[in-house]
C-alpha cells in the first residue's frame, strides 16, 4: 500500500538533480527507482545508477537523503539497486526534452527489446547512423570523440550548423 508519506518522499526525492546532467531530475533520467516508507517510519529510496561504477551516485545518495531529512522525514536509507540494471530507456520523455533543451542530443528512440528473460545485461551499443544536431536537428552529424565530459556522452559535431554538441550514448 502507497501512504501519503510514501508519496511524499517519492515527490521530493524524484525532484533532486542529477549532479553531471543538472538540467535533468532523477525521475527524468530514470534512477530513482522507488521510495518506500516502512511500517517503523524508514523512507528507503532506491536508486539505479546509470552504471555501476557511476561516481555521481554518492552525490544523488547525499542530495536525497538531505532533502528528504529537510522535509521532516528522520529515518532516510538510500540503496544502489542495479537489477534490473538501469537502460537510456529509462529517460523520460520530459529528460529527452530538456536534454535537447539544454543542447543535448538524447539517446535513440526508447523500446528498445531487452534481455531475455532472467538474464540482465547492459551494453554501450554501437552509435546511431543518424544522430540529430539538437540546435538545428539536422541528422548530417560526426562522432568526434566516443568519449565526452560524462562517461555517458559522446561529442559530435554537426556538419550544417558545425556546432559541437554532447550525446547521450544508447545503454540498452
Amino acid at each position: 500500500m502507497v501512504t501519503a508519506s510514501a508519496e511524499r518522499a517519492l515527490r521530493i526525492a524524484a525532484e533532486v538533480p542529477d549532479p553531471e546532467l543538472p538540467m535533468l531530475t532523477l525521475a527524468d533520467l530514470g534512477v530513482l527507482h522507488g521510495v518506500d516508507v516502512t511500517p517503523d517510519g524508514t523512507v528507503v529510496a532506491r536508486l539505479t545508477p546509470t552504471y555501476a561504477g557511476c561516481p555521481a551516485v554518492a552525490e544523488m545518495r547525499a542530495e536525497v537523503t538531505a532533502r528528504l531529512r529537510a522535509a521532516g522525514f528522520t529515518d532516510v536509507r538510500v540503496v544502489t539497486v542495479l537489477d534490473p540494471p538501469w537502460t537510456t530507456d529509462r529517460i523520460t520523455d520530459e529528460g529527452h526534452r530538456k536534454l535537447t533543451e539544454h543542447g543535448i542530443a538524447p539517446p535513440g528512440p526508447r523500446g528498445a527489446p531487452g534481455p531475455e528473460p532472467g538474464r540482465t545485461w547492459l551494453t554501450l551499443s554501437t552509435t546511431p547512423t543518424e544522430v540529430p544536431c539538437p540546435r538545428c536537428a539536422s541528422v548530417d552529424t560526426e562522432e568526434l570523440s566516443r568519449f565526452a565530459a560524462t562517461a555517458c556522452t559522446a561529442l559530435r559535431r554537426c556538419r550544417a550548423c558545425l556546432e559541437p554538441f554532447p550525446h547521450v550514448k544508447d545503454l540498452l
